[in-house]
């Protein structure tokens, strides 16, 4: 029944093409490739004329912007990453599948699935049909998508991240429920003003990224002082496969601090 309505409905579009207009094929698809072809040749001149036209020296600004930015600093203390706005949606994704075992799910699993479903649609809905209140499955999906497409940006738009500054008060209390040492204290403050809890969490404080532990009660691992000084200078040499960067730019007292830091974490009370 379905094949026979199908072969009804083609024999009239071929009359509709006869009578009216060209077949898509090759026609349309002719035009689409030419377009296509325009649309690619204008991004890469824009990519060759931002290229050429600046200059080669950190900040040398051409037409479209300077080639190379400041060189990034991993232990800065102000800088908060955020992503361009049209990842905002994807952004606040991770907020909600903050877990380790999720985060696959939030970055890859339903931008997949939705992209898999937008694939299908054509394939699935073969009606000649185009009034949109004879098609109200189509619409309310679109709808749908519209809505949590731009409710995702703009909570991922006007997300706050935690400061540095912010992160710092929260020192003395670290200090207290972990029973740290002076030299141990100095390593929360830097830890604080790195930024680190922009990836991992301590004691309830900071927001989980990339799978990133939570390092509240890292020293119970034992791993030992000289372990986390390396980890720190590479983490990828320590840990193959580790997104997480290298702390280079800290002086070797720092690095003794944070790892006494880290070590001393035991859990609230030393573990207790």
């Amino acid at each position: 029944m379905a094949s026979g309505e199908q072969r009804k409905q083609f024999e009239v579009y071929k009359k509709r093409v006869k009578t009216r207009g060209k077949p898509f094929f090759p026609y349309a698809m002719f035009h689409d490739t030419i377009m296509s072809l325009v649309v690619v040749s204008v991004i890469v001149g824009l990519a060759c004329l931002w290229y050429f036209t600046a200059g080669e020296e950190p900040g040398d600004s051409g037409v479209l912007g300077p080639r190379y930015a400041e060189e990034a600093d991993p232990g800065t203390t102000s800088f908060v990453p955020r992503p361009d706005w049209y990842f905002y949606f994807l952004f606040y994704l991770l907020r909600i599948f903050k877990w380790p075992e999720s985060v696959i799910l939030g970055t890859v699993g339903i931008p997949t699935i939705a992209l898999i479903l937008l694939i299908a649609v054509p394939f699935l809905d073969r009606r000649p049909e185009r009034r949109l209140v004879r098609r109200p499955v189509a619409v309310v999906a679109a709808l749908l998508v519209i809505a949590s497409m731009g409710v995702l940006t703009y909570k991922g738009a006007t997300a706050k991240e935690s400061l540095p500054g912010e992160t710092l008060a929260l020192v003395p209390s670290w200090v207290e429920q972990q029973g740290l040492s002076a030299e141990g204290q100095k390593g929360a403050e830097i830890f604080a003003q790195a930024g680190c809890t922009s990836c991992h969490t301590y004691l309830g404080a900071g927001t989980p990224n990339l799978g990133a532990p939570d390092l509240s009660a890292e020293g119970a691992k034992n791993r030992g002082k000289q372990w986390q000084i390396d980890h720190l200078k590479c983490p990828s040499c320590v840990n193959p496969g580790s997104p997480m960067p290298p702390f280079a730019n800290f002086t070797d007292e720092q690095y003794d601090q944070l790892a006494a830091f880290l070590e001393e974490s035991k859990g609230p009370k030393g573990g207790g």
